[in-house]
């Protein structure tokens, strides 16, 4: 009896040795498994486009597959807070553009945009373009204000959603330039650009990687950029600042977060991946094709911007009087 006892007792320790040794599943290497994005518009616009390029490069430098899920609504907060609102894993990251820096002024969020997030890095920049159905009879900014002075408020124009960031450059535009314009709002780019292109709204501030090639096939007129400079692979779009608009400026980007608490390791890798894939030569080639241009930085730069830009549309905001529908 005391060989059998002896004998649990004995396999019971080796049991224990044995689960000690093979560690807890979160001192595995970061990834272990899949890893979800979260992108807060629906598929085919700038957002999808910008997370489904870093997915698929973080795919294959890291061993485990990233995976892009899209989840539109409310301008693109609906999307951002479930990604914030998620476990402090690492397996669920959010992709996040100028948009986020809006949202406080227009949305009662449901979490503080900057001491519950763990910034990791900004992957890009870039203009909106501003792009028409070529039924307007506009060529040039100075002819959409004229055009609009002439039918004031019946110029449509979309965005991917009330109280983001195009909703807000576009007004801007308006107030600036002394015009009226009718909002339409959709749940992303997508079927905002879809249904510019189809001629249901006349005007567009689209992410350059979406309209371009539409603009290419000559399904859409480009009439502007809202960057202060043109851009070095299509010069001959103006400026809104050269076109009529002075001082006017509005500057797109993306990055990624996760939610407050995220561990630094898992930060540090991330930020670490992201930054040597955008040094490299063909990641400047491919997002240049997109119409914006790699951006990268330390996670403090990140929140930097962010902490930067959140007063400045609060301005707007309260300027305009936009308020969430």
């Amino acid at each position: 009896m005391n060989r059998i006892r002896a004998g649990l007792v004995g396999a019971a320790l080796a049991a224990v040795i044995a689960l000690t040794a093979a560690g807890p599943i979160s001192a595995q290497p970061y990834p272990s498994k899949p890893v979800k994005i979260i992108v807060g518009f629906a598929p085919g616009g700038g957002n999808d486009i910008i997370a489904r390029f870093v997915a698929q490069r973080l795919s294959s430098s890291l061993g485990q597959q990233f995976i892009v899920e899209n989840r539109p609504g409310a301008g693109g907060s609906i999307g951002t807070a479930a990604g914030v609102n998620a476990p402090s894993d690492g397996y669920t990251l959010t992709l996040i553009s100028a948009s986020y820096t809006v949202h406080p002024s227009v949305y009662k969020l449901k979490f503080d945009p900057i001491s519950d997030i763990a910034p990791i890095i900004q992957v890009s920049q870039g203009p909106f373009l501003i792009v028409v159905h070529p039924s307007v009879p506009a060529k040039t900014i100075q002819e959409l204000i004229a055009l609009a002075k002439s039918r004031p408020g019946n110029l449509n124009y979309a965005t991917p959603g009330q109280g983001g960031i195009t909703h807000l450059a576009t007004e801007l535009f308006a107030t600036m330039a002394g015009i009226k314009l009718n909002h339409v709002p959709y749940k992303g780019t997508g079927p905002a650009l879809t249904d510019t292109i189809a001629g249901q709204t006349d005007l567009y501030f689209s992410t350059t990687a979406a309209a371009l090639p539409h603009v290419k096939s000559g399904r859409l007129r480009a009439i502007a950029v809202t960057t202060p400079k043109r851009l070095p692979f299509a010069p001959d779009i103006p400026t809104v600042a050269e076109s009529g608009v002075p001082g006017y400026e509005t500057i797109q980007w993306h990055g990624l977060i996760g939610p407050k608490g995220l561990p630094s390791p898992i930060v540090a890798r991330i930020n670490g991946e992201v930054a040597k894939l955008l040094e490299l030569k063909e990641t400047a080639e491919q997002l240049q094709n997109d119409g914006v241009s790699p951006a990268g930085g330390t996670p403090e730069q990140f929140l930097a911007t962010i902490k930067k830009e959140i007063p400045i549309w609060r301005k707007v905001v309260n300027d305009v009087g936009i308020k969430a529908e």
